[in-house]
């Protein structure tokens, strides 16, 4: 279905490379297009892979891996759950998952936004780099498994554990990082749990007007109280140095 404004895609039963046909060929015949609503998805992968204009994409179901992979962009919204390395690459643009993701999302990120209503898997934030103007950041309602913020080189995490199962984030939290911020919302940390290339201690008023910044699109977002979270505790996680293991490689 279509009008000026949308196009509406029925992703039911349909291949992953017949999907992204059809997304392309919308894109080419209608270059003004707005909005893309794709209903029915069920793992699907590759989505939205690639496009540079700005529209919004809504997608409702789960959408498979690589979703948005090299972006710069477009905003999409996922009504539903999104499988692993979403954001792969990705230069600008916003995703938003109305559920929860899985593994290795944002892998080598360098710009955009990245919103996650609950949880996600295992090396989330893994080597994100910020330059420039680029500055990528990912915000987990959830909690967040092991290696968070691996190898990371630039950017924001922020994790609000706001579920309250467990501890927001698994073991091994930043190793390897050498730039970019983790924020999360905790009153305390083992650290134990954490890589040995990183330090923890209180935000700064810096560091609160950076939170401050993204949490209020995210509460908007997902209807949240904003003043109520920003009330919680913050811990920041920071690299203690910009080359951890440069005496592997250099005298």
């Amino acid at each position: 279905m279509e009008n000026k404004n949308f196009v509406t895609i029925d992703a039911n039963g349909l291949h992953y490379k017949v999907l992204n046909e059809q997304i392309r060929n919308t894109l080419d015949q209608k270059p003004n297009i707005k909005h893309i609503i794709i209903n029915n998805v069920c793992g699907q992968r590759y989505i939205a892979n690639g496009i540079k204009k700005i529209l919004k994409i809504t997608i409702n179901g789960t959408a498979g891996n690589d979703l948005s992979a090299f972006m710069d962009g477009p905003e999409i919204v996922v009504n539903g759950n999104a499988q692993d390395a979403i954001g792969n690459t990705m230069n600008s643009g916003t995703i938003i998952i109305k559920g929860s993701a899985g593994d290795i999302l944002g892998y080598g990120m360098r710009g955009g936004k990245i919103f996650i209503k609950n949880d996600v898997g295992y090396r989330v934030g893994i080597h994100m780099k910020a330059y420039k103007e680029m500055f990528p950041v990912i915000v987990i309602g959830g909690e967040a498994k092991d290696f968070l913020g691996e190898y990371m080189a630039g950017g924001l995490l922020i994790v609000l554990g706001l579920n309250k199962k467990t501890f927001p984030v698994g073991d091994f939290v930043g190793t390897g990082m050498h730039g970019g911020k983790i924020f999360i919302r905790t009153e305390t940390i083992d650290p134990r749990i954490l890589g040995k290339e990183v330090k923890s201690g209180k935000l700064s008023q810096e560091d609160f007007v950076l939170l401050n910044k993204y949490m209020q699109d995210y509460c908007k977002i997902f209807n949240l109280d904003l003043d109520k979270i920003l009330k919680s505790n913050f811990i920041k996680l920071f690299p203690y140095s910009h080359r951890p293991y440069g005496r592997l490689y250099a005298y």
